[in-house]
């Protein structure tokens, strides 16, 4: 009896156990530079979910929050081609070092809404740009998908309310340590004054920079308002877009139902990191507000104009950037395909 009721025990423990311990066949160490209040988590969260669970536990997958595997872009990309890093997650400017025409992104009012946004990074573009990774880095880095890391950029200040870019003259914005978008902050004829992140608070405060341009959740995260930071433009003159890259020779080597667990998983993720930043956002706003916060949304005149101000910015991509031309045209094509669409669909919906 005590040797039946042991094998039993043994049997129950077994299939108690998680498949993904005992019947993996791959593993995916995957890696943000971020922590866990960030989509880039509840992406992670979803795909490794899926992921093992539709594999039926033949694929772990390992996440690493933080700096623990790397923690610049250029240096978890190249864990990524080197192969030490299956999955990385970077914004468009982690990755320009490498594959600089990625910063299309991040050109201004090319995408009006996130359902214009979330239907272009769901189709052909993103295979446009994975093929010219793969190219660029002799085929061992993938790109996956492109979700969104806390909604869209606006711009907000220290000194007065914005409604075109004739109140933008003078200010002194931060920008990242990049060429874009101090051409950008220059065109609305304001000046740049590229900062570390992390030096951000101590420089509105001390009015090193009179302000940024950011999401919601990053300027309340960050508790910008305690650093007088008080007026805020829904101007939205990019997308947050998010890079999922990805091994590409660790990939292939995945038998071709795992790699369409694998890309299913990565839609998931996709959706997951689409929804995130717009629930997190109504908190946020409102947070802005009831701290004395100045919220002013353009009118579509006032919104022309910035974009009309904006304007040179595309011409300086198409000339400086490598690669830039074409990959602003892919876009610029992809984002007339999906307004026509949409405005077929609008012509039946609304009647």
């Amino acid at each position: 009896m005590l040797k039946q009721f042991t094998k039993i025990a043994a049997t129950a423990a077994l299939l108690a156990t998680p498949l993904a311990a005992w019947a993996q066949d791959f593993t995916i160490r995957a890696t943000a530079n971020s922590n866990e209040n960030d989509e880039d988590y509840d992406g992670l969260v979803v795909f490794k979910n899926y992921v093992e669970a539709a594999s039926n536990g033949r694929i772990a997958v390992e996440l690493f929050i933080g700096t623990q595997l790397c923690a610049t872009g250029a240096e978890c990309l190249e864990g990524v081609s080197e192969g030490s890093i299956d999955v990385y997650i970077s914004t468009s400017g982690g990755a320009a070092g490498i594959f600089p025409y990625v910063q299309v992104l991040d050109l201004p009012y090319l995408m009006s809404s996130d359902r214009v946004a979330e239907e272009v990074l769901s189709g052909d573009f993103v295979r446009t740009m994975r093929d010219k990774a793969l190219e660029d880095s002799g085929n061992t880095i993938r790109l996956m998908t492109i979700g969104n890391t806390g909604g869209w950029r606006n711009f907000a200040n220290t000194q007065r309310r914005v409604t075109g870019p004739d109140d933008m003259a003078g200010l002194k914005l931060r920008t990242v340590v990049a060429d874009l978008p101090v051409q950008l902050v220059e065109a609305m004829g304001a000046s740049a004054t590229p900062i570390p992140w992390p030096e951000l608070f101590t420089s509105l405060q001390t009015g090193v920079v009179e302000g940024t341009a950011n999401g919601i959740t990053d300027i309340m995260g960050m508790k910008f308002p305690d650093a007088g930071l008080q007026y805020l433009t829904l101007d939205g003159h990019s997308y947050m877009g998010a890079m999922w890259w990805m091994n590409n020779d660790n990939f292939l080597a995945m038998p071709e139902d795992l790699r369409r667990v694998v890309v299913d998983g990565f839609s998931a993720l996709q959706q997951a990191t689409f929804a995130s930043p717009k629930r997190k956002s109504i908190e946020a706003y409102e947070a802005f507000v009831a701290g004395g916060g100045d919220i002013y949304v353009p009118s579509p005149e006032e919104k022309a104009a910035f974009a009309a101000a904006a304007a040179p910015v595309n011409d300086w991509f198409r000339e400086n950037v490598d690669g830039g031309g074409d990959m602003l045209d892919a876009l610029q094509a992809a984002v007339a395909d999906v307004e026509a669409e949409m405005a077929e669909a609008y012509a039946s919906d609304l009647n």
